[in-house]
């Protein structure tokens, strides 16, 4: 494998970009597969991402750090890997831009979100002018004294919606199915914070200038903005097929230093179970990077 890589970055989200900006740095030959569709693209601005005061829309942070990470040697193609094939000394790699050979792999694949039952085109508009929002962690601030719906059901639900709750007093969870999918105790949480329930489906949204609006088990109901609690699709299928190990919801468990259990491959991002925020991706991506680097060094010294 002398022609090979000595990392396949699988994703070119905060955490992949991150990752290349490292190795490149430790003069490692680094190969970055991004599809374009990383979730961190479709933030209209965050405000909670340090060191931009007035904050910064998702892809002007993405299109800056690739452009730091070509700057310092990485190849950024774009693509998508298809398989993983272990070899005599790493891996080999199928893509949609063709063959590859690489010593080791970092999968910085993230998530996806299911979403509500919206078109495309409205669902992009309503993302845009904040009217529904996908992490409260992130911009939780932004709601504060608004009011917000939550669609949802179950411990996922409730779950958000409580965390709501600490920004606002007028919270509703409206079930994403015709009825919530709740126990008593969970009821009870909910009564006692003050949260609205409504049964559904949540249906037929719509935009305006008022808010977003959608139609519930009690009518149209009109909201400042509305979080879907719907979990979301984890993006470890290529780890899977070469048996790494994943949580119950499909989340890549790695150690301390990112590594997976399957040997040369580590995971950074939202793909690996934890805090899904740009921040700690970014953290992760270091430590693997690092990590990947003084694991080939102990292999052969890396000499300039």
């Amino acid at each position: 494998m002398t022609d090979a890589a000595d990392c396949l970055i699988v994703g070119g989200g905060p955490a992949g970009l991150t990752a290349a900006i490292y190795l490149a740095r430790f003069h490692l030959r680094v190969r970055v597969v991004d599809a374009g569709s990383s979730r961190a693209g479709l933030i209209p601005c965050t405000r909670n991402h340090a060191g931009f005061p007035d904050g910064i829309a998702g892809r002007d942070l993405i299109d800056r750090m690739r452009r730091q990470a070509l700057g310092s040697g990485a190849e950024v193609v774009h693509g998508w890997v298809v398989r993983l094939s272990p070899a005599d000394s790493g891996f080999s790699v199928e893509t949609t831009s063709g063959p590859l050979e690489t010593r080791t792999v970092l999968l910085a694949t993230g998530v996806t979100n299911h979403r509500p039952a919206m078109e495309p085109d409205l669902h992009q508009a309503a993302l845009a002018t904040g009217r529904l929002r996908y992490c409260p962690v992130c911009d939780g601030f932004e709601v504060t004294d608004k009011i917000v719906g939550v669609v949802g059901s179950g411990a996922r639900g409730v779950k958000e919606a409580l965390f709501l709750r600490s920004y606002t007093r007028r919270v509703t969870l409206i079930s994403d199915d015709a009825r919530h999918r709740l126990d008593s105790g969970q009821r009870g949480e909910l009564d006692a914070a003050g949260i609205e329930v409504l049964d559904g489906p949540a249906v037929d949204f719509h935009l305006d200038a008022t808010g977003l609006s959608l139609a519930t088990s009690a009518g149209r109901r009109t909201f400042d903005s509305v979080y879907p609690a719907l979990g979301s699709r984890v993006h470890s299928d290529l780890a899977q097929a070469l048996g790494a190990q994943v949580t119950e919801e499909g989340c890549l468990t790695v150690d301390r230093h990112q590594r997976t259990s399957t040997p040369r491959l580590y995971a950074a991002g939202d793909v690996v179970s934890g805090l899904d925020q740009i921040s700690h991706a970014m953290g992760e991506a270091g430590v693997a990077a690092t990590t990947i680097r003084n694991d080939l060094a102990n292999e052969a010294p890396l000499r300039r």
